[in-house]
């Protein structure tokens, strides 16, 4: 399915870096690097001249934590959408946020994706893409609500339960007037998941991908990978390409990273070896 990101368009054969770009001072990555305007502003100029297709800017952290109202989410994203949509007019704008009132805001000021990390926990924000003509990227938190980890979760078939949820959300927004083309579903890796739920998610990804909607996967130094080797923040570039690789092989879309550059290598030669994508160059044993 070839994708309309609002006012971009790409080809169903070509995978898409989504660089994140918090403007929070308690990130779990970069622990507030990017917090103030100017050094956020400076992560955006550098995944751009990197390749990266979309950013993805947050004004709220995943995690528990303080409690940050609608008032001070705007305050952090919306101007700085508009910053960002006046200097880099090819770049997509993704805001990660599950608010209707603050995904209305972000549209407004040029944002061109919505996307919503907690599963519809607002039902407005569909219908707030519809009338921006934004695209929304549907998740699966398997219910939980927005800033809580899972506890003790369980699913007869955690499978099921991604499809069942992303495809009713892909439907819903549908039916609320978002594009077909501008619909993206997302497994959520560790929303709502223990590890052997992200793990079993990313061996089936294929099946999502079957299932028409183009697939985004959020690997980046998530919780699975760090418990599935034994290592911290910060260590686990490795393991996340190597789930990037599986990913890949199985058909992904658009990949939410950190590292563009290794992110991009990797999707690229996977994609290459499943024959989606030719070699940059080829003049081994011709030349």
């Amino acid at each position: 399915m070839s994708l309309r990101l609002r006012r971009h368009e790409f080809a169903d054969d070509q995978p898409l870096m989504m660089a994140i770009v918090n403007r929070t001072p308690d990130s779990f990555f970069d622990k507030g690097a990017t917090w103030a305007e100017d050094a956020a502003f400076e992560r955006v100029r550098r995944v751009a001249e990197q390749g990266a297709e979309i950013v993805d800017i947050g004004g709220i952290k995943a995690a528990p934590g303080e409690e940050i109202g609608v008032a001070e989410e705007k305050a952090r994203v919306v101007d700085f959408v508009a910053r960002v949509r006046e200097a880099f007019p090819e770049l997509v704008i993704s805001v990660d946020t599950w608010r209707a009132e603050v995904g209305a805001a972000v549209c407004e000021a040029g944002a061109d994706v919505l996307n919503d990390a907690w599963g519809g926990a607002d039902p407005e924000l569909a219908d707030v893409a519809a009338q921006y003509d934004a695209a929304i990227v549907c998740t699966h938190t398997g219910g939980v609500r927005p800033r809580t980890r899972p506890h003790r979760i369980e699913y007869d078939d955690v499978m099921t339960s991604v499809l069942e949820d992303t495809l009713a959300y892909a439907e819903r927004a549908l039916a609320a007037g978002v594009a077909r083309e501008s619909i993206v579903i997302d497994p959520a890796h560790d929303f709502g998941k223990n590890t052997f739920h992200s793990l079993e998610v990313t061996r089936r990804l294929g099946e999502m991908v079957e299932t028409g909607w183009p697939v985004l996967v959020s690997l980046s130094n998530k919780d699975f990978v760090g418990e599935t080797l034994n290592v911290p923040v910060g260590e686990r570039l490795i393991g996340t390409l190597a789930a990037t690789s599986v990913c890949a092989l199985a058909g992904a879309r658009i990949y939410r990273v950190h590292q563009v550059i290794e992110t991009r290598q990797t999707v690229d030669m996977v994609w290459t070896i499943a024959g989606r994508r030719p070699p940059a160059r080829a003049i081994r044993g011709i030349l």
